[in-house]
């Protein structure tokens, strides 16, 4: 099988480069169309890639099996495993050296109101996936489910898909026994797409509905982060002109961090761990590097531009790898059912968790925002809401948010196991 008259094979490496490079121009072109201020930013290269996953990888697939190329089939996912994984881990590094300067005195003005609306987003989120459960066995159990533990599977595995989180949905496929695993993940594949777009549209949304003044609110922002940062003494070596040492350095940090695994054995969850995974141990890493800036004379803060160059890049890499398979695996598994019940888990935390910060915890709108979206650990909404905000500023909330909600979504997906 090849292309342009087999001068690129579908199976080569050629392929899967040409492959990422037209989701990322395609991509770009459609995030920029704008409706009544809406767009998809940065999220268009989401969606193509799910396009391309669902009209060619899925057909690609099927055809390789068909030929007995199953090693070429294999080869490829791996390759878009780590272009996410690398994605992922250029952009929360870049958050976290870009929010490190104002994070920690942002979190000790704000400590008590992150940890809450942390936990108050993925608490609304379980309950939206109980609530699923009873609709789901009172009204019947769907086109492919017809017992209760494999529909709490595919629940557990829609709530990982709807929160964007890949630790709830490692954890949920440990917690459920091994007949019901591939249902964990059919579900998380369902949901996954809404998780994404919805929490996206939602931060652009919200502003357009209040007539936010963008600049009156990044004031608001500035004022809560403790207002700009302190002129430190700088460090007088670099160990390059960019910083990429640096950011190699807090990356590394962060991967070992992540790889480190908790026993949960106290939390009732005998034979599961807990872990921050990669992500999380690099966005920790590079907050304290942010922080501190430097280590004696030598420099680990990387400069503006590398880190917001990484971030966009990341974001973008982080998207193709994760929508062209899920674009496949929506198509192969979609079900109307599953997909509003994903829906619901994504809607009713983002809804309750707004009200919550707004309302009681009286959050300025933007540092809501950014803490929503690291209450939803949506990676993607936290780009769109730095575009939308005009302020790398928001990153700080994400980051403080994030980790509490990381840690909730994991116990809460395998406590819906357990008690369901």
């Amino acid at each position: 099988m090849s292309l342009f008259g087999g001068v690129i094979p579908v199976t080569g490496t050629n392929f899967l480069v040409f492959c990422i490079f037209a989701v990322l121009f395609v991509g770009y072109a459609i995030g920029r169309v704008t409706i009544k201020g809406i767009s998809l930013g940065d999220a268009g290269v989401f969606f193509i890639a799910l396009l391309f996953g669902a009209l060619f990888f899925e057909p690609l697939s099927n055809q390789l099996i068909l030929n007995g190329e199953a090693e070429s089939l294999k080869y490829i996912d791996q390759a878009l495993s780590i272009v996410e994984k690398v994605g992922l881990i250029f952009f929360v590094t870049s958050v976290g050296f870009i929010a490190g300067p104002k994070f920690f005195s942002n979190m000790k003005k704000n400590f008590k109101s992150y940890v809450l609306l942390g936990l108050i987003i993925i608490l609304a989120g379980g309950l939206a996936a109980v609530g699923c459960i009873f609709i789901g066995r009172t009204i019947g159990f769907g086109s492919s489910i017809d017992n209760p533990e494999a529909f709490t599977a595919m629940i557990s595995g829609l709530l990982s898909g709807a929160l964007t989180s890949t630790p709830a949905f490692s954890a949920a496929k440990e917690a459920v026994a091994p007949e019901y695993v591939s249902l964990v993940a059919v579900g998380q594949g369902i949901a996954y797409i809404f998780g994404v777009l919805g929490v996206v549209l939602f931060v652009q949304i919200v502003p357009k509905i209040m007539k936010a003044d963008m600049e009156v609110e990044r004031q608001k922002l500035v004022a809560v982060s403790g207002g700009e940062v302190k002129e430190k003494k700088k460090a007088t070596f670099k160990l390059d002109e960019y910083g990429f040492a640096a950011f190699a350095l807090a990356a590394l940090a962060g991967v070992v961090i992540g790889a480190i695994k908790i026993p949960m054995t106290s939390a009732g969850l005998s034979g599961t761990c807990f872990s921050l995974t990669s992500t999380g141990g690099c966005l920790l890493a590079a907050l304290i590097f942010g922080h501190f800036g430097k280590i004696g004379k030598i420099s680990i803060m990387p400069e503006n531009s590398t880190l917001k160059m990484l971030r966009e890049l990341g974001l973008v890499l982080f998207l193709v790898g994760a929508g062209i398979p899920g674009g496949a695996e929506f198509v192969a598994n979609f079900d109307p059912m599953y997909f509003v019940y994903g829906a619901i888990m994504t809607i009713v935390p983002l809804i309750v968790g707004f009200f919550f910060a707004k309302y009681v915890l009286k959050l300025s709108l933007l540092n809501n925002l950014g803490a929503i979206t690291g209450g939803m650990t949506s990676t993607p909404a936290l780009g769109t809401l730095i575009g939308t905000a005009g302020t790398e500023d928001v990153a700080a909330a994400y980051a403080a948010t994030y980790p509490i909600a990381l840690i909730a979504v994991v116990l809460v997906s395998q406590f819906l196991i357990i008690l369901f």
